[in-house]
């Protein structure tokens, strides 16, 4: 196998696995509801810490709330579902032309990158504790990590792939 082929082959390996990830995060975000319920009931037989068990308790009876009265709140998370799984077909530009989609990469990194500043902010204003706003960065960090990798390979077949001058349009437009 050449080195190009190699390359290739890592970055879609890399991408294959963040998309799977993004796509189970966002798939996650319609059932809440019943997550919670089923959370609560795993973390009563668990030896869990309790402010973890108090906190999901909370939210599972606001949760329950919401649904039972305002279930039109819960229409925001199935948005937030949709935007994970839309972000995730983006993917297919680098998946199939890494070198010409770098970009895409490159925003989804700027994107995990601003989990951080969103998380410290909105956090505090919505009464999440810092314990749980800290969960909620890791998702920004360790989501970087696969993008980082990705970008450097897609760097690496970039110096790997023979360079084809782009036509010149604007000599074109003036004929």
């Amino acid at each position: 196998m050449s080195d190009r082929a190699a390359q290739l082959r890592g970055i879609r390996a890399w991408l294959v696995f963040f998309v799977v990830c993004l796509v189970l995060s966002g798939a996650t975000a319609f059932p809440l509801v019943h997550e919670l319920r089923w959370t609560e009931d795993v973390l009563r037989h668990l030896p869990a810490p309790d402010a973890l068990t108090d906190w999901i308790t909370r939210v599972r009876r606001g949760l329950d709330t919401a649904d039972s009265d305002y279930p039109f709140l819960l229409y925001g998370t199935d948005w937030l579902a949709f935007a994970h799984l839309v972000i995730a077909v983006a993917f297919y530009g680098p998946y199939r032309d890494p070198v010409r989609n770098i970009w895409v990469v490159e925003f989804g990194m700027i994107a995990c990158a601003g989990i951080v500043p969103l998380a410290l902010i909105c956090g505090p204003i919505r009464g999440i504790p810092f314990w749980w706003t800290v969960i909620d960065m890791a998702f920004g960090v360790f989501g970087v990590l696969p993008l980082y990798v990705v970008r450097r390979r897609i760097k690496r077949l970039e110096a790997l792939t023979p360079h084809h001058p782009t036509p010149n349009t604007s000599a074109a437009l003036t004929t």
